[in-house]
């Protein structure tokens, strides 16, 4: 027989392995949660905003705090009084005293386990909610007062949230502690139950009879806040309280919280007197005085007295809702001006508007990402974004619009060179900006280059070149070294003999926390699991390790309160790059103005699902820089009387810099942000009315456009594209049968320096309006509205706004007008026959082509379409290469090689203005001065028709490039002028022999192309 003593004896040696186990692992997590903590302390102490952090640690931690205790703390000490007020002598039942020997042993462990549980998860719901508790206790008065209670808009954005999750977490945490009181007096035989009969001592009816009367008194201060909160409920109508709950709901919430109260007064007498019969009375009465008071009596109000008359009853809270929503989103100072448009195009239509002529913008940010990347990428570890931005430079005296992009770093561009060593410490940055006029173009159809090549060359001056912070960076790179050693960084291709024909560099900036010693190395390689960062000899006293290195994040993690635009921009101000970021404060709260799904408005879709992202309140509160070289963030306080900012402002005192330390410079590249522009375009397609009567008819409602040259929406339908419906996919499966309904994209709002109707010629952001329509049938795609927005800031000097900027001007066009919308225009341009024809040769062969951006300009005193044409070939390393440009004015159209060409033949021969491209036709683009891709050798010239590549591999490669070919196309289009003059001159033998021209033309087009396309 085993002796057990052995037994026990061989068996213990495991206890202390399972125990060290346990206690690595706990060391090993620990471990891991400082080096988060730590290495983020790093990381905002070297931008100099420890503060932020230390403030959002330091909340956090004292809101779980509060939580854990505000919880732990009730529930405790109801258990704790129900068991040491418990009956001695209770006679219990054969189960009840089953239970407690089983619990017994455990109490102690019960009676703390269960409230620290408990307070554990309290404290963790509560800790997010520091930035709510923040902006209570340092808030900002709006200094304007609501239409219903008087009271200042800032009781509802920061002490109404506030006191109103004060009352639910109470309201729980009573709950909860009345449970397991409950609970613990049953347990023990204070509360018992014998047939009819409830029996309970004396101080278990104390307990019970008190925390239902704190439960019941919070309810009724929860039944007083509601009725501020109607102020900012979304309605069918609109959001806000209307008549019925003015004159129902928010007198009956007032009067149940009264009720509430005595009830709660009477659960106070019941505990002191012991009946139990008043408190149950008044609690049903309670739930009676709910029903009837809260539910039918509002329904009755409704559906008897406001439905059938309800636009006279609804008409002045709707004037509330319009008055507060203009306000809330900042467009209360809308310039109106009635603009009657003509569609007549008459010889010399545009000289009045020559400086906006001369600088509409002909190259789509969209479409020519792939000529810069052919022209201007020249190594595969480089890379521009899909969608480049457009900005103003001064260029010889001029202020010229761009097309700009920063050349980023690609690590997936390396392939086998793609080592941990390459992507860590020898790739670790872009290199330049390459930019073009926006509208200019070379007669091969590239962009005219203002900046280009490497090292980069061109109008902008000189700068720091080098991109560490990119939207593209690496997730983290390491630099830095001590001066004397040997350079490792790839800095751009040279040309050189030396380090195989690459330029190299060592970071010299304070850019990231450093990783000199072996601790900070040890928690970096925890942080980003990546032994190479302890181990690599790379790795030395003056190493830096970078990371977190988007504009947008680095910005949204020293702003957590500001809501950020999607777009961050590059713009070269004082000799460096720097990405311009802009930031919002929102809210919620702000009474009776209009709530939206800040998500749909900025992507121009309608979910008709719930969204958490709502907004009725917005404001461009912040502008933030980042440096591309050296990382540093810098806010701005940009919007100052923004009492959302102030109140952030008093909890991050030091991390804002006010607008006066702004550079004029900076100020020259600040711009109207596009998601702020798109959230007020959204509001004022239903706000421009102001009159409640014609609000509440809805007859005209307004809507921004599909983007007529999306692939969602088909060219040539302009009414399923007037009325904003999309594509329906139906599938078929086990549910059976469903449709899925796909909104197109809207068309996005586009930056041009122009003359608005009213002011002068400014850069400015623009958006169209049609009539908003709920059914496709008879859908009116014609222009009702024209919104622009002043966008340069410049003008005023160092740290002054310059007047026009911000300023909102909605044209609106006259409803006895019928001026074609983009869809229209669109399919105008598609079915026209000579377009179309001439479209389908440019398509012949190898090529493809795309038609870029629709804009739409306010010119001639009436509107003016401009679309360019781009032809891209098929074939492997090809480009788009802009051939053609599209206008129109009314119902005519013009289709020419160039905009100037275009614009004189659409306005008689004269448009009495010059675009920007009138040199083009000629050949007299500049000249092209950058240097072969291969040897990396700098652009040195002003201007840049695209270097190294453009002849190798763009000029060939577009099937309408070749000399044959553009022949061919120009009889073709001269037997197109022919056949039409024909046919307007009645002359049928005429019109024969052009189509027979035509046809040759067509056939030589074909033929030339052919033997020009390249093999393989």
């Amino acid at each position: 027989m085993t002796n057990p003593s052995t037994t026990a004896g061989r068996r213990s040696p495991r206890v202390p392995i399972v125990v060290t186990i346990i206690v690595l692992a706990a060391l090993v997590i620990g471990f891991f949660i400082f080096a988060s903590l730590y290495t983020d302390y790093a990381w905002f102490t070297q931008l100099g905003f420890e503060r932020v952090l230390t403030t959002r640690w330091l909340a956090g931690t004292a809101m779980f705090v509060a939580g854990f205790l505000g919880m732990a703390v009730p529930v405790w000490l109801s258990i704790t009084l129900a068991f040491r007020f418990r009956p001695v002598y209770a006679k219990l039942n054969s189960q009840l005293d089953r239970y407690q020997q089983v619990i017994e042993p455990l109490r102690r462990v019960v009676m703390l386990g269960i409230p620290a549980v408990l307070g554990v998860f309290a404290g963790l719901a509560t800790a997010p909610r520091w930035s709510m508790v923040l902006e209570y206790f340092n808030r900002t008065p709006f200094g304007k007062t609501d239409p219903q209670f008087g009271l200042d808009i800032g009781f509802y954005v920061f002490e109404l949230p506030f006191w109103r999750a004060v009352v639910a977490y109470s309201s729980a945490v009573v709950l909860i502690a009345g449970l397991a009181a409950l609970a613990a007096t049953y347990l023990y035989g204070a509360l018992r139950f014998g047939g009819r009969e409830v029996r309970i001592s004396r101080a278990a009816r104390v307990q019970l009879a008190v925390t239902a009367g704190v439960y019941i008194a919070l309810q009724a201060a929860s039944l007083w806040l509601d009725q501020y909160a109607a102020l900012t409920k979304d309605n069918s109508l609109i959001t806000g309280a209307q008549y019925t709950e003015v004159n129902a709901t928010i007198p009956g919430r007032e009067i149940m919280a009264g009720i509430a109260a005595i009830v709660a007064i009477l659960f106070i007498v019941t505990a002191v007197i012991g009946r139990w019969r008043i408190s149950i009375v008044g609690t049903g009465l309670l739930l009676v005085a709910a029903i009837v008071i809260g539910g039918i009596y509002p329904w009755i109000v409704q559906r008897l007295q406001v439905a059938p008359s309800e636009r006279s009853f609804e008409s002045a809270f709707i004037q509330r809702n319009i008055d507060a929503t203009r306000d809330a989103y900042d467009v209360a100072g809308v310039k109106e001006r009635d603009y009657d448009a003509t569609t007549t195009a008459t010889s010399g239509a545009l000289s009045e508007d020559a400086q906006t002529t001369a600088n509409i913008r002909i190259i789509d940010p969209k479409i020519v990402a792939d000529t810069y990347s052919q022209l201007q990428q020249y190594r595969q570890y480089y890379q521009f974004p899909d969608q480049l931005d457009v900005d103003r430079y001064q260029v010889d005296g001029k202020t010229e619009d761009t097309v700009l992009a920063v050349r980023d770093i690609d690590l997936d561009g390396l392939g086998s060179s793609a080592t941990q060593y390459n992507r860590t410490f020898v790739y670790t940055h872009g290199y330049g900006v390459v930019a073009a006029y926006g509208n200019q173009r070379a007669s091969d159809g590239k962009p005219v280059f203002i900046e280009s090549g490497i090292p980069a060359g061109g109008d902008l001056g000189k700068y720091q070149p080098r991109v560490y912070f990119g939207e593209n960076s690496p997730a983290y790179s390491i630099v830095g070294a001590p001066k004397g050693t040997k350079d490792v960084e790839l800095d751009y291709p040279s040309g050189s003999d030396d380090n195989d024909g690459n330029a190299t560099t060592t970071y010299a900036a304070d850019g990231g926390p450093t990783i000199g010693n072996f601790f900070n190395r040890l928690v970096y390689a925890a942080k980003f699991q990546s032994e190479q960062i302890l181990l690599s000899n790379a790795v030395n006293a003056d190493s830096q390790i970078l990371y977190d290195r988007d504009p947008v994040q680095r910005v949204g993690k020293v702003a957590p309160y500001l809501k950020l635009d999607k777009d961050a921009y590059p713009a070269i101000v004082d000799n460096r790059i720097q990405w311009v970021v802009d930031g919002y404060t929102t809210s919620n709260a702000y009474p009776y103005s209009q709530s939206q799904s800040m998500t749909d408005s900025i992507n121009g879709t309608d979910t008709g699902s719930f969204r958490t992202d709502q907004v009725n309140y917005i404001r461009n509160s912040v502008k933030a820089t980042v440096d591309a070289y050296t990382g540093k963030v810098t806010l701005y306080a940009w919007d100052t009387t923004d009492p959302v900012l102030k109140t952030w402002q008093k909890i991050f005192p030091t991390s804002l810099q006010p607008v006066s330390s702004m550079s004029a410079d900076l100020l020259s590249h600040v711009r109207y942000p596009t998601d702020l522009f798109k959230v007020q375009r959204s509001i004022l397609g239903t706000y421009h009315v102001t009159n409640a009567n014609s609000f509440y008819s809805g007859d005209d409602a307004w809507t921004t456009p599909v983007d007529p040259t999306s692939t969602s929406t088909s060219a040539g339908d302009s009414d399923s594209a007037g009325s904003g419906s999309g594509t329906n996919t139906t599938t078929t499966n086990a549910l059976g049968t469903q449709t899925t309904a796909t909104n197109p994209d809207q068309q996005d709002p586009y930056y041009l320096t122009m003359k608005v109707p009213g002011s002068g010629t400014a850069y400015s952001l623009y958006s169209t309006y049609i009539p908003k329509q709920n059914s496709s049938s008879n859908a009116r795609n014609v222009l009702t509205g024209y919104l622009a927005v002043g966008s340069d800031a410049s003008g005023a000097g160092k740290g002054k706004k310059g007047k026009g900027y911000g300023k909102l001007t909605l044209l609106t066009i006259p409803k006895t007008d019928s001026i074609p919308g983009p869809s229209q225009v669109q399919n105008l341009f598609n079915s026209d026959p000579t377009v179309s024809q001439e479209l389908n040769i440019l398509k012949r062969g190898n090529s493809t082509v795309k038609q870029g951006n629709l804009l739409t300009l306010p010119v001639g005193g009436g509107f003016l379409y401009v679309q360019p044409v781009y032809v891209q070939s098929t074939s492997s390393g090809s480009y788009p290469l802009l051939q053609k440009v599209l206008v129109a004015f009314g119902d005519k159209i013009a289709f020419e090689d160039t905009l100037d060409q275009a614009l004189d033949e659409l306005f008689g021969g004269n448009s009495g203005a010059a675009a920007g491209d009138s040199g083009a036709a000629s050949g007299s683009d500049s000249a092209d001065t950058g240097s072969d891709a291969s040897t990396g050798g700098s652009s040195t010239g002003g201007s840049s028709t695209g270097g190294a590549t453009g002849g190798a591999t763009g000029g060939s490669s577009a099937g309408s490039t070749d000399p044959d070919v553009q022949q061919a196309l120009s009889d073709a289009d001269k037997a197109l002028r022919a056949r039409e003059q024909a046919y307007a001159d009645n002359d049928l033998v005429a019109a024969a022999e052009a189509d027979k021209q035509l046809q040759e033309a067509i056939e030589a087009a074909i033929a030339a192309e052919g033997s020009s396309a390249p093999q393989g």
